[in-house]
This record gives structure tokens, C-alpha cells and sequence, in this order.
């Protein structure tokens, strides 16, 4: 059986390229932190809760130091992908689409024939799976078909990846940022005073508030996952699903676009909002922010909107 584990393992080479990549040009720091993510892929669920910690702290001692620097790997020139882009056009798309279509075709393939019989892949773990399997099939395509050189697609990740730097694993810190926070009791907390607050049997006011915590959680945090167990516990579970007996699916999941719009507003979402601006250089480093507000706002009122109609009045 193909499990979640084997995901992890994939991640870890990947990681464990780029290192010895780094470490061969002797961007020391750099090779330490992607090697040390790649042992937290490799050996984090065989891992004392204590040694993942340590590893998490020894990543955030590099970056803070600022030992991560930017490599500058031979690949392509601009002028080499310029005539590549003139040549292929939209072409160059098709490896970036083999990965969602085999996810997604793959997930039904698997799941509505008999293939699900076959126990193949770890049970509601298809999809995720069959996105790994979706990057090795691209993977694959784009180097038969444009025959670069064998290292290329470690170069080309390699310096993405280093221009992107410590951010590029934001989402996963802050997402285990906010199971810690729930596990904590701040969920509770803040369930405590909401209730205090909102009157009694006021659904749309509940509706209001657990939207606006999960969007003002979020630009706190930089993440609507870190965010969501907290809100999850503090008004989404004891308030609109057991009080108000609202729809726990429209509750999580409006409730969650209800955050991202949080996220294109904050520049704690690096990875999203600060890392663009870097790598197109822009002037205003929070310019795109500037451009998402505008859509954040009137996109937050539609969430509130569809929690309380699709969660309440046509659930109830």
C-alpha cells in the first residue's frame, strides 16, 4: 500500500538534493536548513515530539541569522528562456497541468472503479498521493520532451527555492502554530468572551464574529489553517454547530475562505503577498496587498452571506 509516509520520503529527496547542491557550492547555511527539512520529511513521524522541536528551532537559528543566502546555479539564461517562451508559447503549460488533471482524474479513476477494490493507495489519501504521483509524471514529460540537462530541474527548484528562502515553509510552522494554540485552551478562551458578548440566540451575529475571527486570526497568524482550530473551537463547533445546530460542512469550509480573505490582507502571508513582491522587485513591498484588499472585503461579506443562508436558513 502506497501511504501518506511515501510523500514524505519524496519531499525529503528533493530537499536532500538541494542541500548537497548547496553544500557543492558552499552555501553552508543553506545546505543546513534544507538538509535539516529534509530530515524532518525522512525521520519526523519516527521522532520524539522534543527532537522535531529541536529541528525547528535549529531552522529558525539559521534563517535568523540570516545564513539562508540566494544561490545563483548555471541554468538557463533570460535570453535562452525568452526563445524557448517564443518558440513553445503556451505549451510550456502542459507539465503544470499534467499535475492537477492526474490528481484529479486519477482520484476518480481510482475511487469509482474497481481499481478501489485493489487497496492500492491509503484510504482518503488518493488525492494527495495521486498529486505526488502527478509531479513525477510531469516531471518525466517536461524532461523528455525538452531534454535539459539531467541536473536542471534540481538547479532550476534549487533557485526558486533559495529566492523564496525561509518562507517557502511558513505555511507548515504556522499551520502547527495553531494546533498549538488550540491544544492550549486559546480557542476556549475566546469562546469564553465571545459568549459573554453576543446576545443570546443572535445566529447572523454569531455568523459575523467567527468570520471575522477566522480573517483577523489569519492576517495575525499569516494562515487560515493555524487559524481555524482556534475559531474551530472557540464559536464554530460549540456555538453555530451545537447551539444553532448550523451545517459543520459550510461552517468549515465558507468558514475557511472566510480566512484566506484575511490572508490577502496581511503581510504575515509572506509565502503569498511579500515573496511576489521580491521576486518581481517590485518598489512597494506590500503592493500586492494593495491590489487583493479590494477583493478581500467584498469576498469576506459574500462568506458571511453564505454561512448564514447555506448553514442556517436552507439548512434548517
Amino acid at each position: 500500500m502506497i501511504t501518506y509516509e511515501w510523500l514524505y520520503v519524496l519531499a525529503g529527496i528533493f530537499f536532500a538534493i538541494w542541500s548537497l547542491l548547496s553544500l557543492r557550492d558552499r552555501l553552508f547555511g543553506n545546505a543546513a536548513f534544507w538538509g535539516l527539512l529534509a530530515a524532518s520529511f525522512f525521520f519526523g513521524s519516527n521522532l520524539s515530539d522534543f527532537a522535531n522541536g529541536v529541528l525547528v528551532l535549529a531552522m529558525v537559528a539559521i534563517a535568523g541569522t540570516g545564513a539562508l543566502k540566494r544561490s545563483d546555479p548555471e541554468t538557463t539564461s533570460i535570453e535562452e528562456r525568452r526563445d524557448y517562451s517564443k518558440m513553445l508559447g503556451n505549451k510550456l503549460f502542459v507539465p503544470a497541468l499534467i499535475v492537477p488533471i492526474t490528481a484529479v482524474a486519477g482520484t476518480l479513476l481510482y475511487n469509482y472503479t474497481p481499481l478501489s477494490e485493489t487497496g492500492l493507495f491509503e484510504a482518503r489519501r488518493e488525492t494527495l498521493i495521486l498529486f505526488g504521483v502527478g509531479v513525477l509524471v510531469a516531471l518525466v514529460v517536461a524532461m523528455a520532451w525538452l531534454r535539459p540537462p539531467a541536473l536542471a530541474p534540481a538547479e532550476e527548484g534549487r533557485r526558486l527555492l533559495d529566492s523564496i528562502g525561509w518562507a517557502a515553509i511558513l505555511p507548515q510552522m504556522l499551520a502547527a502554530l495553531g494546533a498549538v494554540f488550540a491544544l492550549a485552551g486559546v480557542g476556549e478562551i475566546i469562546g469564553g468572551v465571545a459568549g459573554d458578548i453576543i446576545p443570546d440566540g443572535s445566529v447572523f451575529l454569531t455568523v459575523v464574529v467567527f468570520a471575522l475571527g477566522m480573517a483577523l486570526f489569519t492576517m495575525i497568524m499569516g494562515n487560515a489553517f493555524a487559524a481555524f482550530p482556534v475559531m474551530a473551537a472557540a464559536i464554530g463547533i460549540p456555538l453555530l454547530v451545537e447551539t444553532y445546530d448550523g451545517n459543520p460542512a459550510v461552517i468549515g469550509a465558507v468558514g475557511m475562505l472566510a480566512g484566506f480573505c484575511g490572508t490577502l490582507m496581511t503581510p504575515m502571508a509572506a509565502n503569498f503577498n511579500i515573496v511576489p513582491a521580491a521576486l518581481l522587485e517590485l518598489k512597494d513591498q506590500n503592493g500586492v496587498i494593495r491590489q487583493q484588499i479590494g477583493t478581500a472585503i467584498p469576498l469576506w461579506l459574500c462568506n458571511v452571506a453564505i454561512i448564514y443562508v447555506g448553514a442556517f436558513l436552507l439548512w434548517n
